[in-house]
């Protein structure tokens, strides 16, 4: 089913979304979650959706796609097909919400091709997204950095946005995916979350203040030494909290030395995102990018993906092909 005036095909393509840090696990107020996150220069996906008489999905991680567009077609009630294309597929597990990426991908096409709103955190409700975290629900949506509000305590609505803040456009952000290690995701994610100890009070109050009154600051400023030490503090104070699931403050192996060692290399603001094993460090300037880029390829030996970049003043690219 198509309406007039829908395109005979859409193209989109979604980034990476890196997650800097939740605000709060108490789950004590109104509300619990949020977190701060930004899409990363790298990598990214890329899909196709295009009418059809039946549901035909092709390509890299076809068996998700399809799941996400079954569900966005069972929400909406809708009997009609599509054909869905897979051109590149961000890395699954990794810490880069590639589930959450493709899933508001295949939501996105289906929603242009049929007339449906087609704004971030209704694209979410229909495949069953941002339960838990909004960062790649807003990233989606445009660029910059984000910091989301958390969703009810009662409930699973989309965490609404905040604030939103543009990098400067001389910073640089380094993204390197060791191989060989996955991070938690589905069923596992769900039970490590049930596990984790509850944080000090305090510790949810001084993350707050960090986010209002040094991360966003720093960043209107374009100061990044104090920027990146807020980050760092910021990652420090998460990765105990997820320090019984994941080993430490950050995932042991390739990506704790990663992390120690983009610090050494004059790194500003360097961490893991999400449960990882995908880690980053902010720069200033494409030379100092480049060079940080170098070194951590060095350090992985050929055994993951580096990527290095400004940071998106855009959310996902759509492209309507009439």
């Amino acid at each position: 089913m198509t309406v007039p005036g829908s395109p005979s095909s859409v193209v989109i393509e979604a980034f990476a979304r890196l997650h800097f840090g939740v605000l709060d696990l108490r789950g004590t107020s109104a509300r619990w979650f949020g977190g701060v996150g930004a899409a990363a220069p790298g990598p990214s996906l890329e899909l196709s959706v295009a009418p059809a008489r039946t549901l035909e999905v092709s390509g890299e991680d076809a068996g998700r796609a399809e799941a996400f567009a079954r569900r966005f077609l069972a929400h909406h009630a809708l009997d009609c097909g599509a054909r869905i294309h897979v051109e590149r597929a961000l890395p699954a597990h990794a810490g880069l919400g590639s589930g959450t990426q493709l899933a508001l991908a295949v939501a996105r096409g289906l929603a242009d091709l049929v007339g449906l709103p087609l704004d971030a955190p209704a694209l979410a409700r229909s495949v069953g997204r941002a339960r838990r975290s909004a960062i790649g629900t807003w990233t989606f949506d445009g660029g910059g950095l984000v910091v989301e509000g958390g969703r009810p305590r009662e409930g699973d609505a989309c965490g609404p946005l905040v604030a939103r803040l543009p990098f400067p456009p001389a910073w640089r952000c380094v993204v390197a995916v060791p191989s060989g290690t996955a991070g938690l995701s589905g069923a596992d994610e769900a039970s490590a979350f049930a596990g984790l100890p509850t944080p000090a009070e305090r510790d949810a109050e001084h993350v707050a203040h960090l986010v209002l009154m040094s991360l966003l600051p720093s960043l209107a400023e374009g100061d990044l030494p104090a920027f990146g030490a807020a980050l760092s503090e910021l990652q420090e104070i998460n990765g105990r909290w997820f320090a019984s699931r994941q080993g430490g403050t950050f995932a042991k192996g390739p990506s704790q030395k990663l992390v120690a060692r983009m610090r050494e290399w004059g790194a500003h603001g360097v961490g893991q995102s999400s449960w990882g094993p995908a880690v980053y460090g902010i720069v200033e300037g494409p030379d100092a990018g480049a060079a940080l880029a170098a070194d951590v390829r060095v350090e992985l030996a050929h055994a993951g993906c580096v990527y290095e970049g400004a940071f998106h003043t855009e959310g996902a690219r759509v492209r309507r092909v009439e």
